[in-house]
Formats: C-alpha cells, structure tokens, sequence
C-alpha cells in the first residue's frame, strides 16, 4: 500500500521557520523524483521544489529561491522542505508528490502552513 505522510506543519510568525517532512512506504522511493506543492485559498496548486532520484539535483520555484531547501534521505525514505523567512504569502496546504521514470504518480494528504502574526 503506497502511503505519502506529510508533517511539520503548523502555524509561524512571519519571519519564521518551519520544516516539512514526507514519508513514503510502499513503493521504491529512492528511484522516485519527490517534489513539494502547495495550495493557497483559491488559487491552484502550484510547484515549489524538486528533488530529482539521481544525485543531488533539485529546482525551485522563483517563490522558493534563497529561502526554502528541499532535501531528501533515501534511507528514511523522507524527503524534508526547510522554509525560512517565511511570509503571509507562503500561507497554503503543503503537499508531497512521489513521480516514477514512468510517470507513476501519488501524493500525500497534505499539511497545512500559516504564517501570521
């Protein structure tokens, strides 16, 4: 049973910190590229960082440059988004999406972020 667990949510201050963490079970994760996503109120979802299965690459969203890091640890089968600086803006449910070679796609439930003050 595939099963993607997102945490790490919750509420911040502006300027503050928060890290995300997914877990995955039930598929190869290692050979999976593990992006983050998010969702504002009304708006669509949108991609915030990328970390691809081969070697240490990863993207960003032009949102998420110099301020959030993805990570991810193969052996925990966990892929982590480090947000610092947060804003207002960056207020949205965070979701953890698992992509094959093969386009096989499965995504987590989701974890609420508010920054506010």
């Amino acid at each position: 049973q595939v099963q993607l667990v997102e945490s790490g949510g919750g509420l911040v201050q502006p300027g503050g910190s928060l890290r995300l963490s997914c877990t995955a079970s039930g598929f190869a994760f290692s050979t999976y590229s593990m992006s983050w996503y998010r969702q504002a109120p009304g708006k669509e979802r949108e991609l915030v960082a990328v970390a691809r299965s081969a070697g240490d690459s990863v993207v960003y969203a032009n949102a998420a440059k110099g301020r959030f890091t993805i990570s991810r640890d193969n052996a925990k089968n966990t892929v982590y988004l480090r947000m610092n600086s947060l804003k207002s803006e960056d207020t949205a449910v965070y979701y953890c999406k698992a992509l094959s070679p093969t386009a096989t796609t499965y995504w987590g439930q989701g974890t609420q972020v508010t920054v506010s003050s």
